[in-house]
């Protein structure tokens, strides 16, 4: 029997496409974290601004939740729905709809993935600089919904930096044109930077205007061996200092051992428990050197044991390959993922009391970290054993993320970088923000969304 609710969202629009057919319920009601089981009441698929618009009036007053719905490449269960929401799936409003060469911007749908805007951008000679791993599969709705960082935050910030103006559809059905792609705009609250980062709990982004820039000059990447944890950040600083970066990353020997079992070529004879893979400038030939001086400087001090730089942009993408693959060659283990940052002066010592935490706490998994360390991010992703249950698996991963919450804090670090808070998060979320920021934030989402429609669960309950 026909749910009397689809049916009359389906009077009300007659061209959206709607389906509750299993396979789709499961595909587009679950993301990476597979740790819910999807149950969606239905998937619809808009095509248009006033079809998103129909939908959340609707939602409205049949007080049906909704969930928006991207790449669903998040790892913190942001876009999972598990209670009998409604999924609002972006992935057919997927266009380019402006090109402005005198305000270099870009205005695309939520729905386009991250690697056709690249392209996008690079056909008129400017670049949109936010980058990861997940480019070819993930979205700029939920690129927004989560302030996605990356591996060139160290150069250019995060999503949030690279927004001109959104238009959003609340909870009832307004649509809102937030900032309208103005460089200065002093008129009180800028509400795009409140939508900016909210998991889609304060509306669904339907437009997004992004601003672009000049291409990057002339890079090279440079592969590092670190012998010692402790040389990790003071790399870090005689590259900051005598070179201009574009991403700094690390990643252990295990990362290593994973990616290449996926298929990715070592590249030292000899093994590491670090490495480091950093890209900079190399327009020059005075920077071409400062890039040898760099290598010379950290190997006589004992910060490295090996390294190579890229000749040519085949072998700088089987380097970035490395880092880049980790995330694709630990997925059939299915592992437990911590997101989390501190201050970039703060990492040494973080490190070191993590690394005592994960060693005590897990002495039988298989931990792999790697992560964005130059901007104080670190990824950390414990591998399930497969006698283990799923159940045991994550209760212990869960008792042990407990600790972690505790060292953050000691550290002032958050529990979340830039994968969102989510499902997975939440608990931990007085970490990071005081009770009273917390209780803004549900006033906040209040205002915007009295009935508590908008991916209800996720950030807070």
């Amino acid at each position: 029997m026909t749910d009397p609710r689809l049916a009359d969202l389906a009077h009300r629009a007659p061209a959206l496409r709607v389906t509750s057919a299993p396979a789709d319920l499961e595909h587009y009601g679950r993301d990476w974290t597979r740790r819910w089981t999807p149950a969606p009441l239905a998937i619809a698929l808009p095509a248009s601004v006033d079809e998103v618009q129909t939908v959340a009036g609707w939602a409205a007053e049949h007080r049906v939740a909704l969930v928006p719905s991207g790449g669903r490449t998040g790892l913190s269960g942001g876009a999972v729905a598990a209670s009998g929401e409604l999924v609002v799936s972006f992935e057919r409003m997927n266009k380019v709809l402006d090109f402005n060469a005198a305000d270099r911007t870009l205005t695309v749908q939520p729905g386009i993935v991250l690697e056709t805007v690249h392209k996008a951008a690079r056909e008129h000679g400017l670049v949109y600089p936010v980058d990861f791993g997940a480019r070819g599969s993930c979205t700029i709705g939920g690129n927004i919904a989560t302030n996605a960082g990356g591996i060139r935050v160290i150069r250019y910030g995060n999503t949030r930096e690279w927004i001109a103006g959104l238009k959003l559809v609340t909870a009832n059905g307004d649509l809102l044109d937030l900032n309208r792609g103005l460089m200065k705009n002093s008129s009180g609250y800028d509400l795009r930077h409140l939508v900016i980062g909210a998991e889609g709990t304060l509306g669904m982004v339907v437009e997004a205007t992004l601003k672009l820039t000049d291409p990057a000059p002339t890079s090279q990447v440079m592969l590092l061996a670190v012998p010692a944890m402790g040389a990790l950040m003071q790399v870090f600083a005689v590259c900051r200092q005598r070179l201009t970066l574009g991403a700094f990353e690390f990643f252990t020997d295990r990362a290593l051992h994973h990616v290449g079992a996926h298929g990715a070529q070592r590249p030292f004879a000899e093994d590491s428990p670090y490495y480091v893979v950093t890209e900079f400038d190399a327009d020059t030939p005075a920077r071409q050197q400062a890039a040898l001086e760099v290598f010379e400087q950290c190997l006589q001090r004992g910060l490295v044991s090996d390294g190579v730089m890229s000749q040519s942009e085949a072998q700088a993408a089987a380097l970035w390959k490395l880092r880049d693959g980790i995330t694709e060659s630990l997925a059939p283990h299915r592992p437990y993922k911590n997101d989390v940052s501190v201050r970039v002066s703060a990492v040494p010592t973080f490190l070191a009391d993590m690394q005592a935490l994960l060693t005590r706490e897990y002495p039988q998994f298989d931990v792999v970290w790697f992560g964005h360390i130059g901007d104080g991010n670190l990824h950390i992703n414990v591998l399930k054993p497969e006698a283990l249950s799923d159940a045991d698996f994550i209760a212990q991963c869960e008792r042990v993320t407990k600790f972690l919450a505790e060292t953050l804090a000691r550290h002032g670090g958050s529990i979340s970088a830039e994968h969102g808070i989510g499902l997975v998060k939440k608990a931990y979320l007085e970490g990071t923000r005081s009770s009273t920021e917390i209780a803004l934030m549900r006033s906040i989402r209040a205002a915007f969304d009295p009935h508590g429609l908008m991916n209800p669960g996720k950030l807070f309950d």
